[in-house]
């Protein structure tokens, strides 16, 4: 039973996102906003949440507030979706959306640390909890275009705030990693963190990561549409990298249970440089389709085993500090460098050219990760990222 509230936080919290992330820059266009200003509100999110991340995380683990933090942030991020649709000038819809990227960032990592600490010793099945996101999100993505088209934009924001609010509710169900030591966590140990090679390598993944895939999200349909591919087989791409994920987090936890998590993240880059390689040589969108059946092994696997791998090695009592730094990486300043520096790649060497570049850049990547890796000493699942040496 205990399994059954995390899943429903997800599936509630993705299904939020599906109904009104894809349309916000739609609502701000018909605001007149210039082509900078949207540029800014776009990528405004991942910078905010570089920053407050891990500072909110690092906050509850200190506090031993995880439950209160996340109730106060799921609060505010309804209240901004309310008001949102009344905000008509550009000043205040700025604003707005840096409150809402303050309060949203910490949102998915301390789910994360709730749901690792709630499975106990089934932490392996943390993929098939995440599967509910997924599930989530494609119902309602299928749902909210109907909405939008039969009651214009706002709906698109109101609706989220409902699916929040649900999930608020689901969420006082949460137990946090931070009453296992019922005390708060010794802040002196956070900075070691940092100064652990093996860590940071982990954090340079999930920076790649956050790259690559901010690319692949944002200039997948400009790409296919330069190939000549119509809004139904963009749409029908979309679906088929959202099928593509279910089989891959189904079947995570076996992956998980026989393989290091850290083996997995490695394998998910690799994947990823593939599918940048698949999409440099594309002739047609058709083949584009065939590729989007590699999207499971991109960023579902990545952020699974991401996520796994940060629980088996945070310090007690640093659970959510650790989603918290791996979130900033890869969600936060990748995702900013992927969306500033593919629009660049773009519209200097077209998309076949800026996949082409990325390959390589995740090739280098591997390499110097691998170079690396071999010269510290082995590190094993299950012990804390501050015992090594």
């Amino acid at each position: 039973m205990r399994k059954i509230w995390p899943f429903g936080f997800y599936f509630l919290i993705f299904a939020g996102v599906a109904s009104h992330g894809p349309y916000r820059v739609l609502y701000y266009q018909s605001l007149s906003f210039t082509g900078a200003q949207i540029g800014l509100l776009a990528g405004i999110a991942p910078l905010i949440t570089l920053v407050s991340a891990p500072f909110v995380t690092g906050l509850a683990d200190r506090t031993n507030r995880h439950g209160l933090i996340m109730s106060l942030s799921l609060l505010a991020v309804i209240s901004g979706l309310v008001l949102f649709p009344y905000l008509k000038t550009f000043i205040p819809v700025f604003g707005m959306a840096i409150l809402s990227s303050v309060f949203f960032s910490p949102i998915m990592p301390l789910s994360n640390s709730a749901t690792m600490f709630m499975l106990g010793d089934e932490r392996n099945l943390y993929s098939r909890i995440r599967l509910g996101g997924t599930i989530g999100f494609g119902i309602v993505a299928t749902l909210a275009g109907s909405l939008v088209e039969n009651y214009g934009l706002k709906i698109a924001f109101w609706s989220a705030a409902g699916l929040f609010f649900i999930a608020f509710l689901v969420s006082q169900k949460l137990v946090h990693g931070g009453e296992e030591s019922g005390k708060p966590a010794d802040k002196g140990r956070a900075s070691d963190l940092l100064k652990n090679p093996h860590f940071l390598l982990f954090l340079l993944i999930g920076f790649s990561g956050g790259i690559s895939f901010a690319t692949i999200n944002t200039y997948l349909f400009p790409y296919m549409k330069e190939l000549g591919a119509g809004e139904s087989m963009m749409g029908l791409a979309l679906t088929i990298g959202t099928i593509a994920e279910i089989p891959v987090l189904f079947f995570a936890s076996r992956f998980i249970k026989r393989f290091k998590t850290y083996v997995l993240v490695i394998f998910s880059i690799a994947m990823t440089g593939l599918r940048f390689l698949l999409l440099a040589v594309a002739a047609n969108p058709v083949f584009v389709l065939f590729v989007q059946l590699l999207n499971g092994f991109n960023y579902p696997l990545l952020y699974v085993a991401g996520v796994t791998y940060a629980d088996q090695h945070a310090p007690k009592g640093f659970r959510a500090t650790v989603q918290g730094l791996f979130n900033a990486s890869m969600g936060g300043i990748g995702s900013a460098v992927g969306g500033f520096a593919g629009g660049l790649l773009f519209e200097s060497m077209g998309a076949k050219g800026m996949y082409l570049i990325l390959c390589i850049f995740v090739a280098l990547v591997l390499a110097f990760v691998s170079l690396v890796h071999r010269t510290l000493p082995p590190e094993q699942d299950g012990v804390p990222l501050t015992h090594s040496t």
